[in-house]
């Protein structure tokens, strides 16, 4: 199929590159900093208001922070499933595709498992649950739990996979099941190019204009990220405190120093492969990485990753065009990792003993609920809720790592992003040669 006639979609991230040359990430850091210090003066160590007037003042100022969040939500997956589909589309050599879908798919498993298996290892060594006295912080209600989650047995294999399949694929857009819609957008998008152009050139009209319409929403999301970042930071710090926020300092430890980690390994990858300096790839992601920190969404920059890809690192746009938005949805390694410190930190705290198989659940768990997960922020913390479950661990718990979650999220999407990008180094390889490659720029 021809594609001379459609922009690739990073020329739609004209308004993302303003934001980014307008120096958006240093107004969300300085938006981080302002939040942080009203957040203390508002908070119950100085004592300066009253509970009900904290709760009043924060509750408006997260409001920025809450519509930046349902704008993201909202648009994810139209954004996700048009990108998807026209990535697959516009390139006419599905033998090639395929490789670099298999290449890809794998990178991402093999590393997510490798990130979750860095967590809880950092977990065992440090051991910053063993540092915090749970009655001290919250007033748990802790009642025995029963491990819900277990793995499939060979009969129940069949119908665990027939899930993935959606069988209803408005009703799958609609509760956000991310797996079954990128499922259902390969499909369509290997069907687009089953057909003649001419028939399939409508739908991939609409698509075109679907992607056009959701990056103008997210860079109406993205003007508000500074006051966002304000507003939930001062939100944050003003009701738990320097306390609570200090009890929880080993654990932030921990988990900053497992993603410190992930993303030397990814670096290392990414220069080995590409032959490049730090310096020089470090120079290139520099804008992506502190905006996907600021955003703690994928999905929010994934237009801005497919610019760096394919501009600053010279990536075969019919690559990045497929991989990116692939990587944006299931590739969750900062998530994984994170997942991983927190399984084994309250397994501290709680006084839980985890098995050898209940880290190999809790590895595979983490592997298959990330892949599934939305790439907007907090969706870690739903995951986390279900690996708890399955190894016996309250699901009280997570309320201990809420009040820290949102520092957290922003590190482990930049780490996200980070992957994204060299997800897409690895993948090119897979292109077989040069002459192969059939796509034409516009």
């Amino acid at each position: 199929m021809s594609t001379a006639r459609f922009n690739p979609i990073k020329l739609l991230s004209g308004r993302l590159e303003k934001l980014v040359e307008g120096r958006l990430w240093l107004k969300v850091l300085l938006g981080l900093a302002a939040g942080i210090l009203l957040g203390l003066l508002l908070g119950p160590n100085l004592g300066w208001a009253s509970k009900p007037t904290v709760n009043a003042i924060t509750a408006w100022l997260a409001l920025p922070g809450q519509i930046f969040l349902a704008l993201i939500q909202m648009i994810v997956v139209p954004l996700v499933m048009a990108s998807i589909v026209r990535g697959l589309a516009s390139n006419n050599n599905p033998d090639a595709l395929k490789k670099i879908g298999l290449v890809a798919i794998v990178f991402i498993l093999l590393t997510t498992a490798c990130a979750t298996a860095i967590g809880i290892s950092f977990g065992q060594f440090i051991q910053p649950g063993s540092h915090v006295n749970a009655s001290d912080l919250l007033d748990f209600e802790l009642q025995p739990i029963t491990p819900t989650g277990a793995f499939p047995s060979i009969a129940e294999l069949p119908d665990k996979m027939l899930t993935i399949f959606p069988s209803n694929p408005m009703a799958s857009m609609v509760s956000g099941e991310m797996l079954q819609v990128i499922l259902f957008s390969a499909v369509l998008g290997f069907a687009l190019l089953a057909i003649p152009a001419k028939q399939a050139q409508p739908l991939f009209d609409l698509l075109g204009a679907l992607q056009e319409v959701s990056m103008r929403v997210v860079s109406w999301a993205m003007q508000l990220a500074p006051f966002a970042v304000f507003g939930l930071i001062t939100k944050l710090v003003a009701n738990l405190g320097l306390d609570v926020l200090g009890g929880m300092l080993l654990y932030v430890v921990t988990v900053l120093l497992g993603l410190a980690c992930m993303m030397l390994i990814y670096l290392g990858i990414a220069i080995i492969i590409s032959r490049e300096s730090i310096v020089s790839f470090a120079s290139h992601l520099k804008e992506l990485l502190l905006l996907a920190f600021s955003t703690s969404s994928s999905a929010a920059v994934m237009p801005l990753s497919l610019k760096v890809a394919e501009d600053n690192l010279k990536i075969d746009p019919s690559v990045a065009r497929f991989v990116i938005p692939l990587g944006a949805t299931i590739n969750m390694t900062g998530t994984a990792l994170y997942q991983g410190v927190a399984t084994v930190f309250l397994a501290q705290v709680f006084h839980v003993d985890l098995s050898f198989a209940s880290y190999l659940f809790v590895i595979s768990m983490a592997v298959a609920a990330s892949i599934g997960s939305p790439a907007t922020p907090g969706a870690g913390i739903v995951i986390l809720s279900m690996v708890l479950e399955g190894v016996g661990i309250p699901a009280a718990g997570v309320a201990l790592l809420l009040g820290v979650d949102r520092v957290l999220d922003m590190c482990r999407t930049a780490v996200n992003v980070l992957g994204d990008v060299v997800t897409c180094i690895i993948a090119e390889k897979a292109l077989p040669t040069p002459e192969a490659q059939v796509y034409t720029q516009p």
